[in-house]
């Protein structure tokens, strides 16, 4: 049965972060688009916590921005606080997290996909898909309903046979509250791919207003908050604080009774959680000798008095979390809205995926999120966003879209699951970048605005903003280069700062260049005020300078070790090489190669068990 007469460009199969961004960017690329969810109620919903952003996952949610995604802007449109993490390290490292209202949050987002042109929507739960062969051409869902589509993306989320648990107690859902989806994973294992379980957790709802915050520690948000948007969005007048208060002997000692009630430990929970954000009963067995954990007491919005206790994902009973948790401090009289449970789900390892996402066993079917085994709203909406530019340049007869590890977080995420896989939740972090000091969120525009203006998903707006940074950074840089100042104007303010006074004129670049000093102590310098104030120079091109002035020295020699591997990136594998007729290749690297099919020799070098020696091997195969 069919009520749809139009046969799509590209079906989104699900309405979480990462089907939000992957619908906005096809039909922002011209591509008729439509969006099925379960619940349209639920769009972008924020499943458990309610923030973007933190270590890694800034720069991403920044480089989703820079390429005319959704999320930046409505994490500035709904969010209660704003905090620029690891700020006393150097700029590489600084990663900006925002507290969002979660009810407005999800609002937001469902109002601006409704405003997107070339953009449908559907409620109805998808449970198979339809095949030509080995080529997708639709969706066939609860109610009978077969829509066509040149392409399909599916990012299922925790829906795939999600199921819930909380103690002794399992029950099929994708969230609380929620059906889990079956029949997608039965369709893809009969056409040949490989499923895997994986498992996630969210922590207990409470009501604020029967927690004792004297008996906790304030945390507050900036002085001066940013936005997270290249756009001009407006930064937070006031904002919300968050609290910390730490869990305990007692609590461990409780939590450590219930251990044999808990599915995790009692054999019924099999698959992986997420290493870097385990559960409460997770922590303190593998971190035993650790006396106390932090608890992170966030609101869930403005006008709400619900509370997400950040640290405490469980899936303990309810009775033992009930209990435990009233020996935190602050925590004494608490009022439980919901208890914290695990969540099973399927996934698909991601080395069946091109580096477009695009499937290598079915052709036009893209997997993006969760599906894919990562964990995360940021690297959910990366995947999303890259997965609909795909899907739609596939329809439009063009080449995909990629990004080198060197252009984008993105393209680092992209890369490692497809070339690594992974056998637990991802998540992101700066240290799994090689190229960070490049990778700066204060740059993300710079990097790829141009590259989405190309693309049709940047507007005007954004490309003369990146344009117009662009050209006030180079004209402040200059005048820094061409502008002398006297021993006399200079000496007390390095004198003020301890530092060694200088013996004759010198130009400001070369003073502004020590580590120890700012462009804002040189505010009474005139001759640079006035350049200032006539150039229009705001903060965010003070800050891109003086990243400019002191880290020159380490971003030229990183782009210059990018550039090597680019070189890499060039030598193209035919997608014909058998790697089972090169016999000086290890048997691993042969196994391992045939599995993945990467496309360059760069790739290739990044696949474990591909040894230096393997990579030498097939660069004499292709001519090198």
């Amino acid at each position: 049965m069919s009520l749809f007469d139009t046969t799509y460009d590209v079906i989104v199969v699900g309405g979480g972060h990462a089907g939000s961004e992957a619908a906005a960017a096809s039909a922002n690329m011209g591509a008729k688009t439509l969006l099925i969810t379960m619940n349209l109620q639920n769009i972008a919903q924020m499943s458990c916590n309610p923030a973007m952003g933190g270590i890694a996952k800034g720069q991403i949610v920044r480089e989703i921005d820079a390429l005319g995604g959704y999320s930046a802007v409505v994490t500035d449109k709904t969010a209660i606080q704003f905090k620029m993490l690891n700020k006393s390290k150097g700029p590489a490292m600084w990663s900006p997290r925002a507290q969002s209202d979660r009810m407005m949050f999800a609002e937001t987002w469902r109002n601006m996909l409704e405003q997107t042109d070339n953009l449908d929507f559907y409620q109805d739960s998808v449970n198979g898909l339809l095949f030509e062969e080995n080529k997708i051409v639709g969706v066939k869902t609860s109610l009978g309903l077969r829509i066509k589509s040149q392409t399909v993306i599916v990012t299922a989320g925790t829906f795939l046979n999600g199921l819930i648990h909380i103690g002794e107690k399992t029950f099929g859902g994708g969230r609380a509250g929620e059906g889990s989806s079956t029949g997608i994973t039965e369709d893809l294992v009969a056409k040949g791919f490989e499923s895997g379980r994986m498992k996630t957790g969210t922590p207990p709802r409470v009501d604020g207003r029967s927690l004792d915050y004297s008996k906790m520690e304030e945390q507050p948000g900036d002085v001066n908050p940013e936005t997270f948007s290249f756009l001009d969005t407006k930064p937070l007048a006031k904002q919300r604080s968050c609290y910390l208060t730490y869990t305990n002997k007692e609590v461990h000692e409780l939590l450590r009774d219930g251990f044999d009630r808990s599915p995790m430990f009692n054999g019924r929970i099999q698959s992986t959680g997420p290493r870097y954000c385990p559960s409460i009963e997770d922590k303190i067995d593998r971190f035993a000798t650790k006396e106390r954990h932090q608890i992170f007491v966030e609101p869930e919005g403005w006008n709400t008095v619900e509370i997400y206790v950040n640290g405490f994902s469980t899936s303990l009973p309810e009775d033992i979390q009930d209990k435990a948790i009233r020996l935190i401090p602050g925590f004494e009289n608490v009022k439980f809205f919901r208890y914290g449970y695990a969540i099973e789900y399927d996934y698909f390892p991601p080395t069946q995926l091109k580096h477009s996402l695009e499937t290598k066993l079915i052709e036009n079917l893209f997997f993006a999120g969760q599906i894919n085994g990562t964990t995360g709203y940021e690297e959910a909406a990366a995947q999303g966003l890259m997965a609909g530019v795909n899907a739609a340049l596939k329809v439009q007869g063009k080449e995909p879209f990629v990004l080198k590890r060197s252009e984008a977080y993105i393209g680092v995420l992209i890369d490692d699951l497809i070339t690594k896989g992974t056998e637990e939740p991802y998540r992101m972090f700066t240290s799994r970048a090689e190229y960070r000091t490049l990778l700066r969120q204060d740059n993300a525009d710079l990097r790829l605005t141009p590259i989405s203006y190309n693309l049709g998903l940047a507007s005007e707006e954004r490309i003369k903003r990146v344009e117009e940074k662009k050209k006030k950074t180079q004209r402040l840089i200059q005048f820094l280069k061409e502008t002398s100042v006297s021993k006399e104007q200079i000496n007390p303010i390095l004198e003020a700062k301890g530092l060694a006074p200088i013996k004759q004129s010198m130009k400001l670049y070369k003073i502004a260049a020590r580590p120890q000093l700012s462009l804002i102590d040189f505010e009474k310098i005139e001759a640079l005020k006035a350049f200032i104030i006539l150039e229009e120079i705001d903060h965010k091109i003070i800050e891109q300078v003086e990243i400019h002035l002191k880290y020159s020295g380490y971003i030229e020699k990183e782009k210059a070790n990018a550039d090597k591997l680019n070189r890499l990136e060039n030598v193209i594998i035919p997608q014909t090489f058998n790697y089972n007729k090169v016999k000086s290749l290890s048997y691993e690297a042969r196994e391992k190669l045939t599995k993945i099919q990467p496309t360059t020799i760069s790739q290739a070098s990044r696949i474990s068990g591909v040894s230096p020696s393997d990579i030498s091997v097939l660069l004499v195969h292709m001519g090198r």
